[in-house]
Formats: C-alpha cells, sequence, structure tokens
C-alpha cells in the first residue's frame, strides 16, 4: 500500500459515500458498472509521479468530502484559529514594541490605527485557508454536492474582496501614509482621510466572529441549531457547517465550558505577556540598531552588497525567537495541567494511602468502606465504622445483625483478594496467615475480627507489659489504650479462649466453675477494673499453658487427652491461685468443691475424689474450617511475637492493597446487584505473540548464557522463593522434577507480557462476579458459613446460581486473527491457546478460518472463502479431561479477506459480533489484571448511566493503568514514569476540565451498542489509521459521544524496557500522529471544536509532536543564523561595533529549547503524580535519581525519534506498524543494528549540527570568549553528543571489548555485502539504503521539491569556508573562488569513479597497470598538497576547513540524487551514486565506533555503564552484574553433573 492516500478510496471514503442518496445508483443486488466500483488508472502507477493524471479520467468516483494528502499546510488549516490568533497576536505586540514598549502604548492614536493592521493579515490568511480548502479538496470535487462546492468558491472570493476592502479603506485612514497604504492611495487617488470607513469595514469583517462569539457563552442554543434538520435553521448554518453527520452539537455544558475556557484565558495571558516582555521587547532596540547602518565589508562574496536594513541579520536574529514564540505555549500547557492535574488528583483522593502506615492507620474504616461502595444497598448510611462500635452501650439486635453482615462480607471479599495474592506468589504462607481473616463468621464471637497482620505481636507485648507493671495499673492501663489494635487482640484473645473453653468442656461441675470464673472477669471488665484488682504479672504463666493447649488442639489425637486434661487444670490453678485475689475466690472455691463435698465430707479421701476435668473435656474435637481456623488464628496471635509492620513485603503486593484502599475512598458510584449490573464483554486482539513459554524456552540461553529462568529469579526473588514454597520443593527439585513443569512454565509466563497473563487477569472478573453473587443472594446462615464452604459443596443451588449469573453478565473473547492457520501447522501456540480454553470453560476464542471451497467460476477449480468463528472448548471423553478439543459454536461468512489494513482493527472488529452485553472493554495483549480491581467492575459499568457534563452520558470510560515493566533498568522506569504520568495526571486534565480526552489505547470500556452502530471501535484503513486506538476516540467525540476518565480502578499494562524497542513504539506513535495531521477527524476537530476545545485538541494530540519538530528547527534555525553572519563576517562586524551583543531573548529561546529537549516537559507531569501518590519527597529523590542515571540523555535522545518519524511522515510517508518485541532485553545490541534503526533519524543530524558547532568555535573564537560560546551552545553539544551515542551508553555490555571486536567484524560483513532481490536489510547495507528510500519513491513531485530544497544547506558550508582558506585571502572574495571549488569537486568525483571503473575492468587482466594508475594519483595528490603547503602558504587549518567545506556538498549532492533517482539512473551514474554512499556510511561508522572502541579499552566503563543501566535492579538487591557477565559456568556445571 504505497500509493498515495489521494490514490485510494479508505474506510471513511466508503463509509461516507453512504450518507448520500447517490448510494442508491448501486441498486440491490449492486451493479458491478457502478461508478463505486471503478477503479483509476493508477491505482498501481508505474512511473514516479501519477499525480498528473486526471483522478476521473476513468469515470473513478474519486474521494469522499475528504483528500488526504502529504503537507504540513494541513497543521494551518485544520487549526486556522489558533495560527491566525498567534500570529495576529506577534503582529501587535511587535508593533506595540517598536512604537514605544509598554501595553498602555494602545491606547496612542496612531500605535492603535497600526495595531488594526492586524484585520488585513487576518483576511490574508484567511484567504490562504480557503485556498487551501480547494486546493487540498480538488480531487473529491465529483462527490461533493453543487452547494459545497458553491460554499467553498464563495469562501474564496468572499475572503479575496476582503484582501483588497480592507488595505484600500486602511489606506485612507493615514494623512500621510507610507509604504504600501502610499502606493494604494497613489493607484485610487489622494481623496480624503476617512478613519470611520475602515473601522466600518472592520465591523463587518468581524460580525460573523461576534455572532459565534455570542453563541460561543451560550452552547446549549449551538447545540440545538447544529443538530437540527429544520430547513430554515440548515440554510442558515450553510456558510458555518458543512452538512455531515458527524461534527454536529459537539458543545459541552455551561460549567464544563467555563473550567476550560478560564485554563486557556489564564494561560494564553501568561503566555502573551511573557513572550512580550523577555522575548520580544528586548529584541526591539537591538534590530534597529542593525537596521539603522547597513553593513558593506564582507568575508565573502555577497550578491546582494547594497541590500538595506542588514535584512539577513535580522532575519537570523528573529529566527528563533519567532520559532520559540510559537512552541512555548507546549511548556505553558505542560506547567498549566501539571498543577492543575495536581489539584484535581489531591481532590479526587489520589495518594491518601501510599504506605502500609497510612494503610494500618486508616484500616479500622476499610469494613464500612467496603459494606458502603461494593455492597449493594437501597440506603447506605454516611456514619463510619468505627463510630458505630464506639459505643459502650447495648445495640438494638438489628444493628448487630447489619454488623456481623458487614463483618462477613468483609472477610470473604478480603480474603478473596489475599489467596489471589498467594496464587500469584507475591506473598508466602506466613504472610497469607497474617493477612487473612477467619471465612465463617462465629456468632458466638461479639467481636470484629481484624487481620492479624494488624495485631500481630500486640499479645506477647502485653503480656510483657503486664508482667514488668509492677502493680502500677495506671501506667499499663495508658500504654494499652495508646492503640487501639491492644484493646481489639486482647478482646479476641479472651473472646476465643472463652469460646474454645466452653466447647471443650462438657462436664457440669467443670462448666459452673468456668462460668463462674468468666463471670468475675467479665465484672471487672464492665467496671473497668480489671488491671487494678487482679494480677496481671502471672498472665505469661496462663498464656504459655494456653499455646501448649492450642498446638494439642491443632494436632487433635486421641492419645494427647490426658495433656489437655493436666493443661486445663494448671489453668485453672494459674487463675484460682495467682490471677485472681482471696476475696474473688470463695464463690468459684465453693463451685469446685461444690455442695455435694461438704455433705460427703470426711466419708471420702480427698484423692479419692474425682479431680476437675478428667471425664468433662470433650477430646478429640470433631473438626471443621472454623475451628480449624479459630485455633490457627489465636494461637497466631498468641505466639506472632515479631511485629508485621512489614507485611506484605513484596513491593507489588504492597503497591496493590494501598491503592485498593485508597479508592475506596475515591468517589465511586454505589455497586448495584449483579443481577441489575450492565452486561459486559473483554475482548482481547492476539496475533502471534508468546502465549505460554516452553520448557525449551526457560532454558534456552542467550548469547551471554543467561536463561529466561534464571533472568526471572533474579528480578523477583522473592516470588521465586514464594513460588518454591508453594509448590513445596527445592530450586534444584523445580527445575528437575517433571510433575511441576506446568506450574513452572506459568510461573515464568506470569510474569513476562504473554497471553497467559492476560487471560488470568481478565478471568478474574468472573471469579469476582461469582463471589458478588453470592454475597447479594446469600442467607444470613450461608453468609456466615462463608463462600468458600458453600463453593466446596459439591452440589450447591446457590453457586451454581452464582456462576450462572455470572456467566450472564460477563463474556471474555480473544480475537485470535491466526488461530486457524496455527491449529492447521501444529504451532505449539495453537496448543496452549486451547489449554487456556481447558482452564477457563467460560473462555472463548474468536479467529478468521480462511478455507478453500469449489468455486463457482469454471477458470478456477478452488477458492478460498472466510470465516469468522467463535470456539470454546469441548472435553470429548468424560473419562479423560486432557483429550480436549474446541468446537465451533458460531461460523459466519465471510465477503472477503477481512484483513485489509493494519490487521489488529479488523481483528477486533471481525469478533465485536461475538461479545455480549452493552459494555466492552478493550484489553491488549499486554496488560494483566488484578482481582481486587475486579471486584470494582460493577462500581465502573454504573458511570454509564450519569451524566458526566450534564449534557450527555459517557460513550468511553477511560480507566488509569500501571506499568508493571518499570523495574527491569533504568531505561524501563524512564518509560514507565513517562508512561504513567500520561495515563494519570495526563488523560486526567485531558478528561476534566479540558473535555478532550480520546482513546489512548486499552484498557477502556466502550459503550458496545453506541459503537457498534456507529463504525465500530477502531477506524481500519492502512497507513492512515495507524494508531486505530486514537481514532475510536475521534470517531467517538464527533458523533456526541462523551468520554471520560476514572481512577479508582487500575489495570496494569507492560511497556517496552530497551531503547530499541522504546525507539521503535515512540517511531511508530510518531508517525501515527504524521497520519492522524492528515486525516479528516482531526481537520473535522479542528473546525468544530470551539476555540479554546480546539486548543486543548491540538496541544494534546498532533501539537506536541509539532511543538517537539519546532523545538529542534530552532536548534537549526539559530546555528545556520550563526553560520551564515560567521562565513558572511557580518558577526564579526557587528561584534567589533558594540552595536549588537548576545542579549536576553536568545538566551530564553535556547532555555526554552533545553526544557523541551532535556526532557522537563515529560519530568513536570510527572514528578506531580510521584509526589501526588508516594509522596513529594520520593518524587525529588526520583527526580535526582534519574538525572543521576541520565534521563535527560533518554529524553534528548527520544526527542530526535519523534520529530524525525513525524517530519517524515508528513513528508513522504513511510508509516507502518512497527513489531516491538515484548521480551526481556538485556541482550546487547550489534553496532550494525543500532546503526540501521538510528542513522538516518539521530546520527546524520548529529554530525550536520557537530560540523555546525564546529565552524562556529573555529570563525568565532577570534571575537567572543569561550565562555559565552559555551554558554550559548552547551545544550546543543549535548543535543549532539546524545542524538550520535545514546544508543551504546544505553546497550547492555557497549562497552565490553569482546563484545565491540564482534560488532566490528559484523559491521565490516553488513557493510560490504552486496544486496540485491530477497536479500534482507539486516544482511547488506545494500538492501538497507534502498528500503531507507522507499517513501522518497511515493512521495510525488511536492516531497520531491520539498527534499531537494531542504538538501541545498549543505551548499552553504563550501559557499561560505573557501572564502576563510589562507589561500583564497588574496582573491578578495571574486566569485570565481567559488566556482574553482566545484572544479575540485568534480575531479574529486572524477577521479573516484575512474578508480571505480579500473577496479572492475583492468584489476583482474592488468592489474600491475591499475595499481601504478592509483600509486600515480596518490604521489600527484600528495605533490598537490607539498606545492599548496610551499608557494600559496596552505595551512593544516585549510586541510581541515576544506574537509568541513567539501563533505557536506558531497551529501547534499547525495540526497539531491536519491530524490531523482530515476533521472540518475537513466543517465547511468546510480552505480556512482551508491558507491559515493557507501564511503559516506563507512566513514559516519567509523567517527561513532572509535569513540566507543577507546573507552573500551577501560574496565571500569563498562562497569559504570552495567550500574548507571541497571540501578534500579541493583537498589533491590538484584544481580544484573550476574546475567551480565553469564551463566556460562553454572550451566557447564550442571551439564557436567
Amino acid at each position: 500500500m504505497k500509493s498515495k492516500h489521494s490514490h485510494w478510496r479508505n474506510y471513511d471514503d466508503l463509509n461516507e459515500y453512504f450518507w448520500k442518496v447517490d448510494c442508491f445508483r448501486l441498486g440491490w443486488p449492486m451493479r458491478a458498472d457502478a461508478d463505486f466500483f471503478k477503479t483509476p488508472k493508477f491505482a498501481y502507477p508505474n512511473r514516479l509521479n501519477g499525480e498528473e493524471r486526471s483522478a476521473g479520467s476513468v469515470h473513478w468516483m474519486g474521494k469522499i468530502n475528504f483528500v488526504e494528502i502529504r503537507s504540513f499546510w494541513h497543521i494551518f488549516r485544520s487549526f486556522d484559529r489558533m495560527w491566525i490568533f498567534l500570529i495576529l497576536s506577534l503582529q501587535a505586540m511587535i508593533i506595540i514594541a517598536w512604537n514605544g514598549g509598554t501595553p498602555s502604548d494602545i491606547f496612542d492614536a496612531g500605535v492603535f490605527k497600526q495595531v488594526l493592521s492586524i484585520f488585513i493579515t487576518a483576511a490574508v490568511l484567511k484567504l490562504g485557508q480557503a485556498t487551501l480548502d480547494i486546493v487540498f479538496g480538488w480531487k473529491a470535487r465529483r462527490s461533493m454536492s453543487f452547494a459545497r462546492k458553491l460554499r467553498y468558491v464563495l469562501k474564496l472570493v468572499s475572503a479575496a474582496a476582503w484582501v483588497v476592502i480592507l488595505p484600500v479603506t486602511y489606506a485612507y485612514t493615514w494623512s500621510n501614509p507610507s509604504g504600501l497604504s502610499r502606493i494604494i492611495k497613489s493607484w485610487l487617488g489622494n481623496g480624503q482621510n476617512q478613519p470611520s470607513l475602515y473601522i466600518l469595514a472592520v465591523v463587518i469583517y468581524l460580525a460573523p466572529n461576534i455572532l459565534a462569539a455570542v453563541l460561543f457563552l451560550f452552547p446549549c442554543i449551538r447545540r440545538i441549531l447544529e443538530s437540527s434538520n429544520v430547513k430554515v435553521i440548515t440554510f442558515m448554518m450553510w456558510w458555518s457547517q458543512p452538512r455531515l453527520f458527524v461534527g454536529r452539537g459537539m458543545h459541552e455544558g455551561p460549567f464544563s465550558l467555563f473550567k476550560y475556557t478560564m485554563f486557556w484565558v489564564l494561560l494564553l495571558a501568561m503566555k502573551l505577556i511573557v513572550s512580550f516582555y523577555i522575548e520580544i521587547k528586548p529584541l526591539v532596540q537591538p534590530t534597529k540598531d542593525i537596521m539603522r547602518e547597513p553593513i558593506r565589508n564582507f568575508q565573502w562574496h555577497e550578491f546582494f552588497p547594497n541590500a538595506s536594513n542588514n535584512i539577513g541579520v535580522v532575519i537570523a536574529l528573529w529566527a528563533p525567537i519567532i520559532l520559540v514564540y510559537f512552541m512555548d505555549t507546549q511548556i505553558w500547557y505542560a506547567v498549566f495541567s501539571t498543577l492543575i492535574g495536581g489539584i484535581y488528583g489531591a481532590c479526587r483522593r489520589l495518594g491518601e494511602i501510599r504506605t502500609l502506615g497510612m494503610l494500618r492507620s486508616r484500616f479500622e474504616s476499610l469494613p464500612w468502606a467496603f459494606n458502603k461502595l461494593l455492597i449493594p444497598s437501597d440506603q447506605h448510611k454516611r456514619k463510619g465504622f468505627r463510630a458505630a462500635f464506639s459505643t459502650k452501650l447495648a445495640k438494638p439486635s438489628g444493628n448487630e445483625q447489619e454488623r456481623e453482615k458487614i463483618a462477613a462480607r468483609f472477610a470473604q471479599m478480603w480474603n478473596l483478594i489475599i489467596t489471589s495474592f498467594r496464587e500469584e506468589d507475591l506473598i508466602d504462607n506466613r504472610e497469607m496467615d497474617l493477612l487473612l481473616v477467619p471465612y465463617c463468621k462465629d456468632r458466638e464471637l461479639d467481636i470484629f475480627q481484624w487481620p492479624p497482620f494488624l495485631l500481630a505481636s500486640k499479645i506477647p507485648i502485653a503480656l510483657d507489659m503486664a508482667a514488668d507493671s509492677g502493680g502500677n495499673y495506671r501506667d499499663l492501663n495508658k500504654r494499652m489504650k495508646s492503640d487501639p489494635y491492644f484493646s481489639y487482640a486482647i478482646r479476641e484473645c479472651y473472646a476465643s479462649f472463652k469460646n474454645i473453653i466452653n466447647t471443650l468442656v462438657f462436664g457440669q461441675r467443670e462448666k459452673v466453675v468456668m462460668q463462674e470464673i468468666f463471670e468475675v472477669v467479665d465484672k471487672h471488665i464492665a467496671e473497668e477494673t480489671l488491671i487494678r484488682d487482679l494480677n496481671m504479672r502471672s498472665l505469661p504463666a496462663l498464656s504459655k499453658k494456653l499455646i501448649e493447649l492450642l498446638e494439642l488442639l491443632q494436632k487433635n489425637k486421641v492419645e494427647d487427652l490426658g495433656q489437655v486434661v493436666i493443661l486445663f487444670q494448671d489453668m485453672l490453678e494459674v487463675v484460682t491461685k495467682d490471677i485472681m485475689e482471696e476475696q474473688e475466690l470463695s464463690s468459684v472455691l465453693d463451685s469446685i468443691h461444690g455442695g455435694n463435698a461438704k455433705k460427703h465430707e470426711g466419708m471420702t479421701p480427698l484423692d479419692q475424689q474425682d479431680q476437675l476435668f478428667t471425664k468433662a473435656i470433650k477430646f478429640p474435637v470433631e473438626a471443621s474450617n472454623a475451628w480449624t481456623e479459630k485455633i490457627k488464628r489465636l494461637h497466631l496471635l498468641l505466639t506472632v511475637k515479631e511485629s508485621a509492620m512489614d507485611v506484605p513485603t513484596n513491593l507489588d503486593a504492597r503497591r496493590r492493597i494501598s491503592f485498593f484502599a485508597n479508592s475506596l475512598f475515591m468517589d465511586m458510584p454505589n455497586a448495584p446487584k449483579v443481577r441489575n449490573m450492565l452486561p459486559f464483554s473483554v475482548l482481547t486482539p492476539y496475533y502471534k505473540e508468546d502465549v505460554l513459554f516452553s520448557s525449551d524456552n526457560l532454558e534456552e540461553a542467550n548469547e551471554d548464557g543467561i536463561t529466561i529462568l534464571f533472568y526471572l529469579q533474579k528480578i523477583y526473588p522473592d516470588e521465586w522463593k514464594n513460588f518454591l514454597e508453594r509448590v513445596n520443593r527445592s530450586e534444584e527439585e523445580a527445575r528437575d522434577d517433571d510433575t511441576i513443569e506446568d506450574e513452572l512454565r506459568l510461573w515464568a509466563s506470569y510474569r513476562g507480557q504473554t497471553l497467559t497473563r492476560t487471560v488470568r487477569g481478565m478471568m478474574y472478573y468472573r471469579k469476582a462476579l461469582e463471589l458478588q453473587a453470592f454475597l447479594d443472594n446469600a442467607k444470613d446462615d450461608d453468609l456466615m458459613k462463608g463462600y468458600r464452604e458453600i463453593a466446596d459443596m459439591k452440589e450447591s443451588e446457590l453457586m451454581t446460581e452464582c456462576k450462572a449469573i455470572a456467566d450472564m453478565k460477563f463474556t471474555y473473547v480473544v480475537s485470535c486473527q491466526q488461530y486457524g492457520i496455527q491449529k492447521r501447522s501444529g504451532d505449539p501456540c495453537a496448543h496452549d491457546i486451547l489449554r487456556l480454553m481447558t482452564t477457563y470453560p467460560s473462555f472463548r476464542v474468536a479467529y478468521i478460518d480462511e478455507v478453500e471451497a469449489p468455486s463457482q467460476d469454471r477458470n478456477k477449480k478452488t477458492d478460498k472463502v472466510y470465516y469468522s468463528v467463535l470456539v470454546k472448548a469441548a472435553v470429548t471423553k468424560s473419562d479423560d479431561p486432557g483429550q480436549s478439543l474446541d468446537q465451533v459454536i458460531y461460523k459466519i461468512k465471510l465477503p472477503g479477506n477481512a484483513i485489509l489494513g493494519e490487521g489488529k482493527p479488523e481483528n477486533q472488529n471481525h469478533a465485536i459480533i461475538f461479545t455480549r452485553g452493552e459494555c466492552l472493554q478493550t484489553i491488549d495483549m499486554n496488560q494483566e489484571h488484578y482481582m481486587e480491581e475486579a471486584l470494582k467492575m460493577r462500581n465502573l459499568l454504573e458511570e454509564f448511566l450519569e451524566k458526566h457534563d450534564g449534557v450527555r452520558y459517557p460513550s468511553i470510560l477511560g480507566v488509569r493503568e500501571h506499568i508493571f515493566t518499570g523495574s527491569v533498568s533504568s531505561l524501563a522506569w524512564f518509560m514507565s514514569n513517562q508512561e504513567t504520568s500520561f495515563v494519570t495526571i495526563g488523560q486526567r486534565v485531558l478528561a476534566n476540565p479540558l473535555r478532550v480526552r480520546f482513546h489512548y489505547g486499552h484498557p477502556d470500556i466502550f459503550d458496545r451498542l453506541f459503537h457498534l452502530t456507529r463504525g465500530g471501535i477502531s477506524k481500519a484503513s492502512k497507513i492512515i489509521n495507524l494508531s486505530e486506538d486514537i481514532f475510536a476516540g475521534f470517531n467517538s467525540t464527533l458523533r456526541e459521544g462523551n468520554v471520560t476518565h476514572h481512577e479508582y480502578m487500575q489495570v496494569g499494562k507492560g511497556r517496552d524496557v530497551g531503547l530499541n524497542q522504546i525507539s521503535l513504539f515512540e517511531a511508530k506513535i510518531a508517525n501515527g500522529n504524521g497520519e492522524q495531521t492528515l486525516s479528516r477527524d482531526i481537520y473535522r476537530l479542528g473546525h468544530r471544536f470551539d476555540f479554546f476545545r480546539m486548543l486543548s485538541c491540538y496541544y494534546t494530540t498532533i501539537g506536541f509532536y509539532f511543538s517537539t519538530m519546532i523545538t529542534v528547527w530552532t536548534v537549526y534555525a539559530f546555528l545556520y543564523g550563526r553560520l551564515y553572519l560567521v562565513l558572511s563576517g557580518l558577526d564579526a562586524a557587528l561584534a567589533t561595533g558594540k552595536r549588537f551583543v548576545h542579549n536576553t531573548p536568545l538566551q530564553v529561546a535556547l532555555a526554552s529549547e533545553s526544557f523541551v529537549q532535556l526532557g522537563f516537559l515529560m519530568a513536570l507531569p510527572m514528578m506531580m503524580e510521584i509526589g501526588l501518590e508516594r509522596g513529594f519527597r520520593t518524587a525529588l529523590s526520583d527526580f535526582v535519581l534519574m538525572q543521576l542515571q541520565l534521563a535527560s540523555v533518554f529524553f534528548t535522545f527520544s526527542l530526535g525519534t519523534k520529530t524525525h518519524y513525524y517530519g517524515r511522515t508528513l513528508l513522504h510517508g513511510g508509516a507502518e506498524y512497527r513489531a516491538t518485541g515484548r521480551g526481556f532485553v538485556v541482550f546487547h545490541a550489534k553496532f550494525a543494528e543500532n546503526y540501521r534503526l538510528y542513522s538516518r533519524s539521530h546520527f546524520v543530524k548529529g554530525i550536520e549540527l557537530m560540523i555546525l558547532l564546529v565552524v562556529y568555535e573555529i570563525f568565532g573564537q577570534t571575537y567572543r570568549g569561550a565562555i559565552t560560546y559555551i554558554f550559548i551552545t552547551v545544550s546543543m553539544w549535548f543535543m549532539v553528543g546524545t542524538w550520535l551515542f545514546a544508543p551504546f551508553l544505553f546497550n547492555p555490555s557497549g562497552f565490553e571489548w569482546q563484545k565491540i571486536v564482534d560488532d566490528w567484524t559484523d559491521w565490516n560483513k553488513w557493510i560490504s555485502n552486496r544486496g540485491g532481490i530477497g536479500v534482507a536489510p539486516e544482511k547488506s547495507w545494500e538492501s538497507w539504503w534502498d528500503k531507507e528510500q522507499g517513501p522518497l519513491r511515493h512521495s510525488g513531485k511536492r516531497g520531491t521539491i520539498l527534499e531537494i530544497l531542504l538538501a541545498l544547506r549543505f551548499f552553504i558550508y563550501q559557499y561560505g569556508l573557501v572564502y576563510h582558506l589562507n589561500i583564497t585571502k588574496q582573491y578578495n572574495q571574486s566569485v570565481l573562488v567559488y566556482g574553482f571549488s566545484w572544479v575540485v569537486i568534480l575531479v574529486m568525483l572524477l577521479v573516484m569513479k575512474t578508480v571505480s571503473v579500473g577496479r572492475r575492468r583492468f584489476s583482474a587482466e592488468f592489474q600491475l597497470v591499475f595499481r601504478l594508475i592509483k600509486g600515480l594519483i596518490f604521489i600527484t595528490f600528495i605533490s598537490i598538497i607539498i606545492i599548496l603547503t610551499a608557494i600559496a602558504h596552505m595551512t593544516v587549518l585549510d586541510i581541515f576547513v576544506c574537509i568541513l567545506a567539501f563533505m557536506p556538498t558531497g551529501w547534499g549532492l547525495l540526497l539531491i540524487a536519491q530524490a531523482i533517482k530515476p533521472v540518475v539512473e537513466m543517465v547511468g551514474l546510480w552505480g556512482s551514486v551508491k558507491a559515493l554512499a557507501r564511503g559516506y556510511e563507512i566513514l559516519m561508522g567509523l567517527l561513532l565506533f572509535t569513540p566507543i572502541a577507546f573507552l573500551a579499552w577501560f574496565p571500569f566503563v563498562s562497569e559504570f555503564q552495567t550500574r548507571m543501566l541497571f540501578n534500579q535492579a541493583f537498589s533491590r538487591g538484584l544481580q544484573i552484574s550476574r546475567i551480565l557477565g553469564g551463566h556460562k559456568k553454572d550451566r557447564a556445571t550442571r551439564n557436567k553433573e
């Protein structure tokens, strides 16, 4: 698909054809000869440019409504109102600064008249806009209605008329006009001055704008007018709004309008004030000084020596400032959006719980928050949970019952989350025990049972405090009350102890004794005299006996009965003799000996009486889940002596549990019952990525001897330890034991970016819905028994019902595009997908099946038939569930191959029909979900039922993401922070207040019915819809949808972790933005949004990339301006004449450029979000650490990637989907690979900037100090160094000597290999070079001409530098010097051609002659240099300057030759061009390779690089040095064994 967009119809053209009645001409069945099916003659052009052929020459219908043409003018055309505003503001500010310098000068009549000239500029710009509309829409003229064409023509005529009327009337406002006004007056006659005429013309000109401004203040009226189909209104709106089905009535509510208007009014005011006082005003006086006295002494041949005003100097001076003026709004946007995003985030309560300490302090209110948000209820009380428990008064029975239900529901959900943590190996068994709460609610325990991690060590500490109290009960009481969890732990232990004793003891006499003791204790508790009146120092002894009893109860063996009895007697003795005072004992002792003892006293010896408890204990106990849980929990509380402050220890578990707890206090809709919730589906597109790592994958070593399994063990050491504990194996056993091979594969796959990880995460939805349905439907008894017990019952009607409800409300479809082909070819991926279907029975797979069927055409035997198929797992044998196959549920015949575009969009769109419900969540292959987040899904779906701006319901719900690949390396950390800031604070501001959030990728949730009826969730045209995700957002907004963003739920996402992968991803995004710039969606949004929302749209989509490009242009403009001044001699004249010094504006301009370049534009929102969610001290330390790990190098390098690919896409195309790979990246990228990837985007530009800086240094040093030079250009040198060497700096083992040697060998092989058909670009330089020129071949005339014009800049060096040679100074700037320099170049090229031809023809047969010729050429060359040095006084500097002069010229010639390749091939010089190009590539390779090889000599450089690259990993105790150093010894040892 290399043709221009204007040569073929895309998805939008086909769609919009059916917006008009013309579509009925197709008939039914459709006529094959209809214009709709005609193809243009140039559909497959034979020549380079097919653009001169008429689009309608063969009745081709052409484009519909819009033509996508590659041009930078689209940026002006789509956002003309913004550019007109910026240009007019600049003009007004320059006029004011020129005529005084303060804004109050505008009230001066003369200045005001000059400022009014901005309306003439506006008219000219409007004429440009009208012209662009006609030029760019020309190829769609056939499909346009007459009214539409008339509108375009009238707009052009109207704009042209105003361009005449306004200047003419303006000329008559002056009595003594100058310049253009005088010329106009001389043409039309010097009549009397009529200032009011111009004012009247301006008022009439502005009338439509005034009307639009009035309607802007009343969006509801504007919405009604735009959406109306009443003939009168459509006639009135005809001028301002094209009759289309999209882009109507998109205006927001008044409050939303007010918010984003204030945002932009304040931002623009700040930008204009700063621009006026810091950039423009200080530059006016130097400009006047420069223009006043023309400079005549040039150091080169000046073609216009008598030009007035030094216009070249003025352009060189103002160009960087003007560029920064157009770019710095992006900086102000970053500042303002950071502040607003931070305030909004704080208001939404983000980061309130971010540490375990904060979680503990808020844990008491968690069950209430659970119950309020996650449990459906008719009435939600605003009263806190803690308040419900604090009162000492007896509760009404209803309230008590409600408390029990709250506790039971909380327990089920909390335990589900904690067990999911254990299944994911984030926590070990001990941590799980400390985090779980009892599943079964024991109604006899009238307390709330908190997780043991809150109560751990409280009892042992309390016992120690009691033992050491020395009877000081006040101090003991005070210390107990200092921590509420002391009280909870003691109360629970007492209640559980009481409950266990009462359960075990069944003897009547013993029961009375126990009851008496407990009554005494309860009385003291009620009177709050327990600590004062009882002897607390003996409690540790009682505790010790109780622990022994609990251990026996856990064993529950009949032979331990005797020990149990003895323990009961010992405990009774401790209580009665040591703890209770004598006055308490009388009634207890009476109970022990009882009335019978008195009655028979003296008749039976005491030792023959029955001792207590001998026959009164029920042991062993009939164990149940509830009983086991109770014993285990009490044992934990009594025995865990170390604090559980660091539970859980795993950082990911901490982050997840903290975020979940925090989200429960955020603004979230209340949950409906599962049967009443909106049904939803999840859809994941899958192509050929890893499904499940095979055993071979895990054990396959890379070039450093590192296996994936070894790598994962070192990256996730705690999770590996937890896994070994779960499977009950040692590390060696785990490797060799085939029985747990599957478990091992799953463990590794859950830590890669695999489909298995994604499916597990999404299937948590079903688990969550089952539990929630159970909580909705369970009766009180079932609720108290707990979810686990009910789920374990084989024939539970309740669980069957819960599963049915979950299946009704949730469907998961993975669209595996190649599954049919994979099945037939026996691909292991197909087997793994089948295995997933077996593991999760409700999981579905959709795919496109390609089948050969008998053809109806006689000339062909078979035709390919395509089907959309949906399958599920089907167990074929009841006795062998392992023998599973898939079973087709639906099979839908397609009219042809569905994959016509990029693949992924069609993969999604064909499978939507198989999803169910009203909502659709799109999930990418590199995402995962969490159990605790899945519990909030039904809350989130309720957002669809609420108007968020008072105008419309949401059509897309945005959800935040957590980037889980940040811990791998410093690069992954930078990328993770950058992405996190975009998906949190960035999208928060886009959604509210700016109202321009679109769809930026998955995990957003679509209103399925809204999008099914409006073109699906992905536009699928090749190239133009490369970033298919965002077009879903554009489409939704244009069709009156509403995109919101919600931060109480998050989904995990993986990102690329190596520099090459990151660069490929950024290249894809930049390409996508280049294509968006050309698209009709951006054009319509730019025109249909109101002014301020249009600004939001621009600066958050293509404007970001264009501003990034302007940043680089600023450097070019500055350096080429300096080059012009330095080489022409103007700079020296200005500096010596003291008329011009480096002033503030230039430094401000370069500081602004550095601000963007060094990544501070990204860092601001990043730091704000980290500060908000993890604390500002953490944010500051992270920022410092990032700088130490060279984050600025990464961001500067990234700037080059964005600029190159965005610019190249607009100029020549070449946008394509780039597979980045989702593997683990700690491998070394070869030099040749880096060269292929970055040669054109970074290396060439870096070398060009380096030459500019060197020339500036050589010829500027005589009259300017080095300090000034460094101050002005330090950021540019930084950019040069970064663009040239960052890929090697961020390349693992980039400075290891052996790797360097291997890289050099590989590079030599690649550069010398010949290309040809079938030779991959990775194998041969020639093939790669041809591929790089691909976009040029399809660029068209405009692209070719622009490429040639851009290449001309390389000839400036030669023109300027030849006049600065020592040997040419005597010729006094004659043009002959420049002419002779071309003769030298031609001679050099001729010699090279001669040698090349000679090598081909003579080297075999006349080898000696050929060698003699080469020797003569070399001797001649040396002789010429000696003669020039001796006679013409040529210096070493002259030789260096000649290289600087001639090398760029050769490169410029190469670029021009590539642009006009057909002509060069016709002349027969293409071979020479290729040879010259190869020479340049070799030189560039040497220039880059030499410093790297030099540094590789020093071993400490490699160590420093490893430390810098993997600092994140080091700080978490990882062994990356082992990973990079190799694991070969370990493997060799194991293999020998």
